[in-house]
Formats: structure tokens, C-alpha cells, sequence
């Protein structure tokens, strides 16, 4: 069957446009040339299909060399810093152009003469996999997925959905939401509740106390219904779901193995399967550190959310986003905590931003452990653990016990058992795999989320990818996800929301001179009453190069991800200051101050507010 849409009309097109050459080839060889018929009839149909090569290299070239013109100059374009083999050898395919891309028409041509037993198989089954698998079938397209769980070495287990539902953003924000609770407890007092025991006494935060077993049942029964819920929404799109590891034997086959522990089928346990285009969306798992003990003795953010008892005290070692959120929910609900920094933390986040994060956890209770590195983990016989960590600067040892040590130092992508070679997929030295538009260096194979090259590894980032995605193939749709100026939120005690450019960032690319940041400190009005110390802050960075467009967003403070969301339409509208500050503030709201900055950081003035 030939490929619908835009593809068969490039398809046709192609056909046509080579047949055209070559009777005009043949015309012009009978006219002026004399020989043997089948000599001319050969000779044209060579000429004809050189000079089809050749224009398609000039039209390949004209578009390689524009987009890296483009590249150069739009500061808005991803730069191209190293070569990246998915990258076509010409430009992506345009419109009518795509008839002159060979590889593309090959791919048609190919496409239409194999039967395959699917259109796509989707190999996971996390927030990526399962928006393109459900769009694709939406679309017209015969669509399985693939997903299976291996357990972790704490033994912990989840169902469909990927990291995001079961052990990631999901019941992260509900222990977040927890922690909260607790902090207006302890200044809901201020606000005039009172113990109804206690008559005329203010309610205050020592009167309550946190059970970590009620909370673990109540998130984990709903994490259940979510993932019953997406193997009925499955079900509805009429989309196959195989809970089996995937695995590449050749470019369109897959091996279904069933045979892992978490699999749940019956009958043949290894099965194989066709299909037209693979996607890969596997994802990844957080790291251990190569040292005595770490995965004997420890757990990582795949396994807190299940613990059957409190983690008591507890060591978080890491100095990334995850690592400072489950510390500072663990300090929220009650839980001595402490955090093992081996240099910056939240590093590739705004600098500033970043230290005020640290400042408040502080503040509020947790303990940072700097410039250290574990060197061993022993389990005590009182089932503690002890750890010994050294400071990297000093070369001291130390030794510390703890009820609980969770690893949060990064995640690795699952690529090492899909056998990736078989299908000519090629792989960066992170072990992630190259992309370019989601495509890999097989042309029907693609992959998004957090197991491709230098893709942002947030949940929205693969799902956007993934129903784009099915959308260009399957939709006609010429719409590529934009990974410019992404939006994120991280859910520390004192919340923190991004977009675009730090200042180190702007200030390396733009020069000092050619920015200016706009900042201020300010306290909620919610914080007043109980005199609660965090004081948030926001902060805007202007490139004066470009029409004083903003480039930099950041705030600090409560709910900074409903904040944030709604500033991220004006980074694509590419909004500069003037128009910035034409918007009306809601009042009173923590969001207006976004739209109330006139403070430089040139001006040396105190950033603090003051008044309402």
C-alpha cells in the first residue's frame, strides 16, 4: 500500500519528475544520436537518473547550508556544537521538495512494498510511548506497545505508565503537597484555629505528629488507578499492549521477551514482531555510585515512595533537582535530613536561584554536607547504615550512621539491552541515542524523552514529542516541538520556576553589557501573618541586543509552576520588555511581580520590596 498524504504525493511526484527526464532524455538522444536502440534507451535512462541525483544534491545543499546559517545567527536554534549522525545527510524534506530527497523516497518505496504485521510498535510504555502510541492509532495506524519494569535492587515494582506516574513527578508533587500541609498546620494557629481540646489555645505545628504509612497507601492506591487507567485508555484506542522487553533483531523486528520477572503473559514467552516504524521510549534509571555497599544498602528515588516504614534519618546524596526536592520533603514531614554536595547544586539552573534554594532549605531545617563524596556503605547490626565519606578538598574521612541512604547523583538511559545495532541505531557517548526530530540514524526508527541525545528529560518535553510526532507521520502535520525555551518547575521547599536563559548562561553568550537583569525580593502576603522567613524572588533577563527581548524567567515562591506555565506563551510569542510591562498585574498575587520588575542589578539598588 502506497503511503498516504504528503508522503504519497512525494512519492508520485518523484516518479513522474524521473520519468519526465527521461523521455526528454530519450528524445533529445534518438534526435541527435545514432546507435543501437536499447544503447540509447540505457544511455537516456542513466542520464535521466544522474541528473536527478544531481538535483537533489543542490537542493539538499541549499537547505544544509541555510539552516546552518540559520544556526548560526538565531540564538533562538539549538547550535550545532558537534556533529550528530542522525542529522540527515541533506535538509529534512519540505513540501513538494520532499520529491527530490532520495532517501526519503526510497523509504516510500520501501514502505510500500513489505508487509508488516504493525504499523508502529512503541517500545515503553512511560508518558512519551504512550501519547505518540495513542495519537498514532487515533490516526489510522495499527499500533502495539511494548513495556515492561525490571525491579529495582530494594526489589521495588510498578505497572504501566513510566518513571513519571509511578516514582517521579506524580507522587513526588503529592509528598511535596504533604509537606506543605504540614507548614500551615504549624502557622495555621496565626490564622485564628485553635485545638478543639484545648480551648483558646492557638494550634500550632507540636501538636500534630506525620504518619508516613498513611500516605504511602493513599498515593500508591491512586498511582494503581492510574496505571489501570491507561491500559483501559490503551484498550479504547485500540492499541495493543504486550508487557514484555523489547529488543531489536533486525531494523523492522523486535523480539518480545517475556521471560522477565515483571511480565505477565501466557503462553509462547518470546514472540516476534513487525513493524513499519519503531519508536523508542524507554527512558532511564537513576544511578549508583561505583563504592562497597551503594546498592546493597541504599535506595534511590525509584524506591522512596514505596518504603513500608518511615525512612527516618535520612542521607540524600546528590546535588541535582531530585535530590534537593526529596530532601526537602523529607524535612518537611519530620524526618532529620542531610544533603551530600560534592560541589554546586542544581548546577545548569540560574546560579542565584540556585544558592537561594540552598539558603532556604537551610532555613528550614535541612543539613548540607559540602564538597564531600561517599566512600563506603556497611550495614550496622542494628540495621542502621554507616557511611564514610571523605571531603574532596581536605581528603578527611568522616563516618555518620543513618536509617536511610538514597542515591539521587543522576539517571543513565535504558539503551544496552535493545540491542540497538542490529537496527543501525547509533548512540552518543552518555549511552543516549542521536536524534534529530525524533529521528535516529535508522530512517523509520525514532526515539524522544529522556532516553534521546540532549533532550531535556522532563515528562511534557516527551509527551509534546511523542504526539507530534505520530501527528507528522500520520497527520500530515509539519509541526516540530520546540526545546528552546522549555519550562520547568522544581519542587523544593521554596519553589522554583525557569524558562530560557540564566545569567551565566546570557552573559557567556551575549555579553555582560549587552544584558540587563531586573530582579526583586518580595514576601507573600500569605507569609506575613505567621512571619514565615523564606523570601521569594523574581527575576527577568533582557538581551538588549535583540530589541530588549526577555530571554531569562525565573521565580522563586509559592506555586512557581502555575506561574510559570502561563509566562511561557510569551516566550513563544518572543515578548520583549515593552510589551512585557504592558500587562496588568492580578493583585494582591505573587505572579504580578513578574510584571512589576524595575530594579536592575546594574543599579546596585536593593532588590528588596517593600509595601504591598
Amino acid at each position: 500500500m502506497v503511503p498516504s498524504g504528503a508522503k504519497r504525493f512525494s512519492f508520485f511526484l518523484g516518479i513522474v519528475l524521473n520519468t519526465v527526464l527521461f523521455v526528454l532524455h530519450f528524445i533529445v538522444n534518438t534526435t541527435f544520436q545514432k546507435g543501437p536502440m536499447i544503447a540509447l534507451i540505457v544511455f537516456s535512462a542513466l542520464e535521466s537518473i544522474g541528473g536527478f541525483c544531481v538535483g537533489c544534491w543542490f537542493y539538499g545543499t541549499f537547505f544544509k547550508l541555510r539552516d546552518r546559517w540559520e544556526l548560526r545567527n538565531d540564538y533562538r536554534l539549538v547550535a550545532l556544537k558537534e556533529e550528530n549522525p542522525a542529522r540527515p545527510m541533506f535538509a529534512e524534506h519540505r513540501g513538494i521538495g520532499a520529491a527530490f530527497f532520495p532517501l526519503q523516497l526510497y523509504d516510500n518505496v520501501m514502505e510500500a512494498s513489505h508487509p508488516y504485521m504493525y504499523d508502529l510498535v512503541v517500545i515503553g510504555g512511560g508518558s512519551g510511548g504512550l501519547s505518540a502510541s495513542k495519537e498514532a492509532a487515533r490516526l489510522g495506524a495499527k499500533v502495539a506497545v511494548l513495556d515492561f519494569v525490571y525491579p529495582t535492587y530494594y526489589g521495588t515494582r510498578w505497572g504501566l505508565g513510566g518513571t513519571c506516574v509511578n516514582v517521579g513527578c506524580i507522587p513526588k508533587k503529592l509528598y511535596h503537597t504533604a509537606a506543605i500541609f504540614g507548614h500551615h498546620i504549624e502557622e495555621s494557629g496565626h490564622y485564628g484555629w485553635e485545638d478543639n481540646s484545648r480551648p483558646g489555645v492557638p494550634l500550632e505545628g507540636k501538636g500534630h505528629n506525620h504518619v508516613w504509612e498513611r500516605l504511602r497507601e493513599n498515593i500508591q492506591n491512586h498511582i494503581h488507578e492510574l496505571n489501570d487507567g491507561y491500559i483501559t485508555g490503551l484498550r479504547s484506542a485500540k492499541v495493543q499492549y504486550i508487557n514484555a522487553r523489547g529488543s531489536f533483531k533486525d531494523p523492522h523486528t523486535i523480539i518480545c521477551d517475556a521471560t522477565c520477572p515483571t511480565c505477565d503473559v501466557v503462553g509462547d514467552r518470546k514472540t516476534v514482531i513487525t513493524a513499519r516504524r519503531i519508536i523508542i521510549a524507554v527512558g532511564g534509571r537513576p544511578q549508583y555510585p561505583k563504592i562497597p555497599g551503594a546498592k546493597e544498602y541504599s535506595i534511590t528515588s525509584d524506591d522512596i515512595f514505596s518504603l513500608q516504614s518511615a525512612p527516618g534519618k535520612t542521607l540524600v546524596v546528590g546535588a541535582s533537582y531530585i535530590a534537593l526536592e526529596c530532601a526537602g520533603f523529607l524535612t518537611g514531614l519530620g524526618y532529620e535530613t542531610k544533603v551530600m554536595v560534592r560541589s554546586v547544586v542544581l548546577r545548569g539552573f540560574d546560579r542565584d536561584c540556585a544558592e537561594r534554594i540552598k539558603d532556604d532549605m537551610v532555613n528550614t531545617g535541612t543539613k548540607f554536607i559540602d564538597s564531600c563524596i561517599p566512600l563506603s556503605i556497611e550495614l550496622l547490626p542494628d540495621g542502621k547504615r554507616l557511611v564514610t565519606y571523605e571531603n574532596v578538598n581536605s581528603k578527611e574521612k568522616f563516618q555518620e550512621a543513618f536509617d536511610t541512604v538514597l542515591f539521587a547523583i543522576g539517571r543513565e538511559p535504558l539503551t544496552k539491552e535493545l540491542n540497538l545495532e542490529a537496527a543501525g541505531v547509533k548512540v552518543a557517548e552518555d549511552k543516549k541515542i542521536w536524534t534529530w526530530n525524533e529521528r535516529t540514524t535508522a530512517p523509520h526508527i525514532y526515539a524522544l524523552g529522556d532516553v534521546a541525545h540532549k533532550v531535556p528529560e522532563l515528562t511534557p518535553v516527551a509527551i509534546k514529542q511523542g504526539l507530534m510526532l505520530a501527528k507528522r507521520i500520520w497527520g500530515n502535520s509539519k509541526f516540530l516541538v520546540n526545546l528552546d525555551h522549555v519550562p520547568t518547575t522544581v519542587f523544593t521547599p521554596l519553589e522554583y520556576g525557569s524558562i530560557g536563559f540564566s545569567e551565566e548562561r546570557a552573559i557567556a553568550t551575549f555579553g555582560e553589557d549587552h544584558i540587563e537583569i531586573y530582579h526583586s525580593e518580595f514576601t507573600p502576603l500569605e507569609y506575613t501573618v505567621p512571619h514565615r522567613r523564606s523570601r521569594c524572588y523574581a527575576k527577568l533577563i533582557v538581551n538588549y541586543l535583540d530589541k530588549q527581548r526577555v530571554i531569562g524567567f525565573h521565580y522563586l515562591g509559592p506555586n512557581a509552576g502555575e506561574v510559570t506555565q502561563g509566562f511561557a506563551s510569551a516566550f513563544i510569542a518572543g515578548l520583549s520588555l515593552d510589551e512585557w510591562n504592558l500587562v496588568v498585574g492580578i493583585h494582591p498575587t505573587c505572579a504580578e511581580e513578574m510584571v512589576s520588575l524595575r530594579r536592575t542589578k546594574r543599579s546596585g539598588l536593593d532588590p528588596k520590596k517593600s509595601g504591598c
